[in-house]
């Protein structure tokens, strides 16, 4: 016979294996494949390890890889919200929060709510944690479109005023990667890739 909290942490696991399956807009680095959510917390995890020098203030590393590798895991029920989109909001939203509660409360308890806590610290932004582990949300699509010609920027209604204004929660919690982050943000411009004072 299975130990119950085991039969939970399988069923856990075998839970989040569904977020391989929701793709994203962004593309993979010079590709015309989109990434997938899993694929997209794994590079987030990695660039938390290696870029943590790089973060405004002291930070637990492991409590920003944990927020990386889960941040998303409420896609699965809510499906991945383009940054971009007119229609619905990227912040976090109720059924994100039902998600959320559901997806991880398929774990023991007492996990579940360390997993649920270090989620909606993610989703609130406040902590250095949460600002660094934000930062690396945002600083891969944008590493990603600049490799791919502009990618997502030639999505309708995305112009030069609207990335720069998502993607400058970097800064918060990097203020060397925001500088570097201005340069692709810039050079998308010089480009073509990126408009302004477009509507």
């Amino acid at each position: 016979m299975v130990p119950e909290n085991l039969s939970k942490q399988l069923a856990f696991i075998k839970e989040i294996d569904k977020l391989k399956y929701i793709q994203r807009r962004t593309k993979l680095f010079h590709s015309d494949r989109c990434e997938n959510s899993a694929e997209h917390s794994w590079h987030l995890a990695l660039m938390a390890i290696v870029l943590t020098e790089h973060a405004n203030e002291s930070i637990d590393v492991l409590k920003v890889i944990k927020m990386v590798l889960i941040h998303d895991v409420v896609e699965i029920d809510a499906g991945d919200t383009f940054i971009y989109d007119t229609q619905k909001s990227h912040d976090n939203t109720d059924e994100e929060r039902l998600a959320a509660q559901r997806i991880f409360g398929l774990l023991p308890e007492e996990t579940a709510q360390e997993l649920i806590a270090i989620w909606e610290e993610f989703e609130g932004g406040q902590t250095a944690e949460a600002k660094f582990a934000r930062a690396m949300d945002r600083l891969e699509p944008l590493l990603q479109n600049s490799s791919n010609n502009g990618g997502t920027w030639h999505e309708p209604g995305v112009n030069y005023q609207k990335v720069y204004a998502k993607k400058s929660v970097i800064k918060e919690g990097s203020k060397d990667l925001w500088t570097y982050a201005e340069t692709l943000i810039e050079d998308g411009v010089e480009k073509g890739f990126l408009k302004k004072n477009s509507k």
